[in-house]
């Protein structure tokens, strides 16, 4: 995956982590497993219709992936594939950064 790549997917999981609302949806699942949209709202404070259009931005972002199940429910669950590319972009960044700041830092010294 190149450079632009990883500014692309990291910037989609940034945009998507920035919301609290999707925020908790995501702890939601990362702490009880796979669930459906019903069952996350009824542990949320966000209705189902808000629970529903979050999820499929976090799916558009690939931090989660449907399931179809039974009775056409659709489970999600997390996908953390996008989020190690998004720690890999700001590893990158910091990377940068920490040259820079040192020379900043010593000259100010």
């Amino acid at each position: 995956m190149d450079d632009s790549d990883l500014e692309s997917v990291a910037q989609e999981v940034f945009a998507a982590l920035a919301d609290p609302s999707r925020r908790a949806i995501l702890a939601a699942l990362a702490a009880r497993g796979p669930a459906t949209a019903t069952d996350l709202a009824a542990r949320l404070p966000i209705t189902r219709q808000a629970v529903a259009k979050h999820l499929q931005l976090l799916t558009d972002a690939g931090l989660v992936i449907p399931e179809p199940g039974e009775r056409r429910r659709v489970r999600y669950r997390l996908d953390s594939g996008p989020m190690k590319v998004a720690q890999q972009f700001l590893g990158v960044l910091a990377r940068d950064w920490d040259g820079p700041l040192a020379a900043l830092r010593d000259r100010l010294q």
